[in-house]
């Protein structure tokens, strides 16, 4: 194993003298193209022999080695952990390296016969320096969904026509692929191989189903998956429940309310199904219906500089997410969640804990929901059940966490209030609020509510007619 490291490190030094990083400034374009295409060959048998190692690490570091597998042995949980520390990767980038390294390693049977490997033609185009890691890593992933469903013989089929579009050397495939057009075509191979055989399509949907969080880009974490009909169907449901356009603002005509439901409304329909579906996520959480987490419901736990936000600069921190939150949506979950103090010396003791700010009560909430019956932004058709309570007055400025301070608000805009042109106000207890200005010139406070009984009240008002004598609410 020395003399192998030895000679890797003396390859370095020597790719390291060859390549100038200046060089690439004086070539001509062709020259350019030629040279990238060559360097990325030396990058596929340096991948081919990463994958062989990393099948290695991965074939001795199986559970069933017990306290014996090389990885508890160095202190990581995994063959993924050990790679990841040894070559300070992305965990992401280890288990597609073991992925890679198991799935295209022969190994030998309990009589010692030699067994193959299971993408033996991507194995083969791999140690050529034919084809790279990703595109082995996209075949093995997509044709492996397939191989417990798969007729054998089709599936090696498969693979093989993959291998040579990646490789340009089929009949039909006189240029080479890139990794992206091969994950197209590999997908349109898995569909063929996996068509309804012996299992029913239930089965089939119960072993494909899935829900993945992908890693952060762009300051937004992407997600993928494959839903169940019933459970798309009900989610269906669910946004079309919520984006239907619906009547609100209960302080203007119908015809000043259509107006301003289609005038206030700037989402796109995915923004605004996003906007749903994070309603859907804070409402479960806080029903009480589901697992806890130390005794409380699942709450998410967001650090932040105290001077950071009271100079309106920086960013916080969520536990179980890679990219910072702004302090726009800092201050959209201290509102929602209230805060607790920690304070710490410059080693990083905690030296002072302060008690967590009271959110508002179940009671409270009952109380807002009556008065306020939905979102209190006219034309918003989110109904309470799904709001969170804003502090009119924030709780960092001495704004009591009483129903006189504060008001439904859907996910959204509580998130944007402070950005959006919307203003709101408290009189004697009753909400007012003020639209903005490119969409009320005048700027005049109103009152808001979709609370029937408060509604009832004001078209007996308007009519001039009795209030019922007495009101009763539930």
């Amino acid at each position: 194993m020395t003399g192998i490291r030895e000679a890797l490190e003396q390859v370095r030094a020597a790719l390291g003298a060859a390549l100038d990083v200046d060089a690439p400034r004086g070539l001509g374009d062709d020259e350019l193209l030629l040279a990238a295409g060559a360097l990325e060959r030396v990058g596929r048998l340096l991948d081919a022999h990463r994958a062989v190692f990393a099948g290695e690490i991965a074939d001795r570091s199986l559970a069933e080695l017990g306290g014996q597998r090389l990885s508890a042995r160095k202190g990581c949980r995994s063959a993924a952990e050990l790679l990841e520390r040894v070559t300070q990767v992305s965990g992401a980038e280890a288990r597609r390296r073991i992925s890679v390294g198991v799935a295209t390693r022969a190994g030998s049977g309990l009589t010692g016969q030699p067994v193959p490997a299971q993408h033996p033609h991507v194995a083969a185009a791999l140690s050529a320096g034919e084809i790279g890691a990703d595109a082995a890593a996209t075949i093995i992933r997509e044709l492996g969904r397939t191989r417990t469903v798969a007729d054998p013989t089709r599936l090696d089929v498969a693979e093989r026509e993959l291998v040579d579009q990646a490789t340009g050397s089929g009949d039909g495939a006189p240029v080479r692929a890139s990794a992206d057009e091969l994950a197209v075509q590999a997908r349109a191979w898995a569909a063929f191989l996996d068509q309804d055989g012996p299992e029913p399509d239930d089965e089939r949907a119960m072993r494909r189903r899935g829900f993945r969080v992908g890693r952060a880009r762009d300051g937004l974490i992407p997600i993928s998956g494959e839903l169940l009909p019933e459970v798309a169907a009900k989610l269906t449901r669910l946004l079309d429940a919520h984006l239907s356009p619906r009547s609100g603002g209960g302080f203007l005509t119908d015809t000043e309310r259509a107006d301003l439901a289609v005038q206030a409304e700037t989402r796109t329909n995915e923004q605004q199904r996003h906007d749903v579906l994070a309603a859907i996520i804070d409402t479960a959480a806080r029903s009480g219906e589901h697992p806890t987490i130390g005794g409380a419901a699942p709450t998410v736990l967001v650090s932040v500089r105290a001077s950071d936000l009271d100079a309106s600069r920086g960013a916080g921190h969520a536990d179980g997410v890679e990219v910072p939150i702004s302090l726009r949506a800092v201050r959209h979950m201290m509102c929602t969640g209230g805060t607790q103090t920690v304070v710490s010396d410059d080693a990083g003791r905690i030296i002072r804990l302060g008690s967590p700010e009271r959110c508002f009560t179940p009671h409270q909430r009952r109380a807002i929901t009556l008065r306020d019956g939905g979102c209190l932004i006219p034309g918003c058709t989110v109904p309470a059940a799904w709001c969170e309570i804003h502090h009119v007055i924030p709780d960092s400025r001495g704004g009591p966490t009483h129903p006189d301070n504060g008001v439904l608000l859907c996910w959204y805009h509580h998130r944007s209030i402070d950005s959006s042109g919307w203003a709101i106000r408290m009189r004697r207890g009753v909400p007012e609020i003020r639209p903005p200005a490119w969409l009320d010139p005048g700027g005049g406070w109103r009152t808001s509510t979709t609370s029937p009984t408060r509604l009832a009240d004001r078209l007996a008002d308007r009519l001039d007619l009795p209030a019922p004598p007495e009101r009763a609410s539930a």
